[in-house]
C-alpha cells in the first residue's frame, strides 16, 4: 500500500500521483489541505522521513514569511504548531510506502519507493523526461 499526502493544486504532487499510478498501484490519496494534520500523524511522518519541521516547511507560495517562520530563532516546535494550524506550510507531497517515507520533491524521488517501475515515458511537470519508454531513468 502506498499513501500520498497530496495537494491537488501542486504540479509536483499531481506528477508524483501520476507516477505512482503509472506503476500499477492505486494509492490512498490524502488531501491534507482539506483533512489537516494531527500532531501525532505529522510527528510520525516527519520522523519516518527523517525531517525536522524546519526541513519540511514550505517556504514559497505559503504564509511562512508572513507568519514570521523564516526568521532566525524560530524553533521547530513553533513551526510544528504553525503547520498544524496551516496545513499548507508542509511541503509536499509526502509519500509512505513499504520502502519508507519521503518528501518527494523533485517528483522522480518517488521512483525508488515503488514496488514495480512505472511504464514510461514519464515527464516532470516542466516537461523534462524522467523515465524513457524502456523504463530507464533519464539523467
Amino acid at each position: 500500500m502506498i499513501v500520498i499526502h497530496h495537494n491537488p493544486a501542486c504540479g509536483t504532487s499531481r506528477n508524483v500521483l501520476a507516477i505512482i499510478r503509472a506503476s500499477g498501484t492505486e494509492p490512498v490519496v490524502i488531501d491534507y489541505l482539506t483533512e489537516g494534520w494531527t500532531r501525532p500523524q505529522l510527528l510520525a511522518l516527519l520522523a519516518a522521513a527523517d525531517l525536522t519541521p524546519r526541513q519540511a516547511l514550505r517556504r514559497s507560495k505559503s504564509p511562512a514569511a508572513e507568519l514570521g517562520l523564516l526568521e532566525e530563532g524560530v524553533t521547530d516546535a513553533q513551526i510544528l504548531e504553525a503547520m498544524l494550524a496551516y496545513p499548507v506550510l508542509v511541503n509536499r507531497p509526502i509519500v509512505a510506502s513499504p520502502r519508507g517515507v519521503r518528501l518527494c520533491r523533485p517528483s522522480e524521488t518517488v521512483l525508488p519507493m515503488l514496488e514495480r517501475p512505472p511504464v514510461g515515458p514519464l515527464f516532470k511537470e516542466d516537461g523534462q523526461m524522467i523515465l524513457n519508454e524502456e523504463g530507464r531513468i533519464v539523467e
